[in-house]
């Protein structure tokens, strides 16, 4: 194996840690324009921005891991399966969360109504990266899986 290949093999790990590192700050900053408190509708409209390109973000991660990343780790490693049907698991709860985020800015609810939102996101989301980094990382650092980044990961 060439050196190019085991720098390949081994930035899947690098990778992941980013996108997860990119989607927190995503979110850190979606929470940071709710706790500005902007009046009325400048404040609406920015927070849809934010939330919009985060739940974005973050569905686009979580499509790819299962459209291309767990499929690839399922065939090299069949013994990680019940790891990856709780990740998908995860990523459906994630995804019904942000749908109700979603909802409640469109109809713009209170303050304090998006953020209960907003944590109960951070709390499923940051356990699961946690959970994800502790059980794949490694397997990572070998995967052989010619794909772009953006399709295995996400558009982050």
């Amino acid at each position: 194996m060439s050196e190019r290949e085991t720098t390949r093999l081994v930035a899947w790990s690098r990778e992941l840690r980013q996108v997860h590192e990119r989607l927190r700050e995503a979110l850190s900053v979606t929470r940071s324009s709710l706790a500005d408190g902007t009046p009325g509708e400048a404040a609406t409209r920015e927070l849809l921005l934010y939330c919009h390109g985060f739940c974005a973000a973050l569905d686009g991660h979580h499509r790819g891991e299962d459209r291309t990343l767990f499929p690839a780790i399922a065939a090299a490693h069949p013994e990680l399966r019940p790891v990856l049907r709780s990740l998908e698991q995860d990523h459906s709860m994630i995804t019904h969360l942000l749908g109700g985020l979603q909802a409640a800015v469109g109809r713009a609810a209170p303050p304090e109504e998006l953020d209960q939102h907003l944590e109960g996101i951070a709390a499923i989301m940051e356990s699961h990266f946690r959970y994800e980094e502790r059980q794949l990382l490694s397997v990572l650092e070998t995967l052989e899986l010619d794909a772009a980044p953006g399709e295995v990961l996400g558009p982050i």
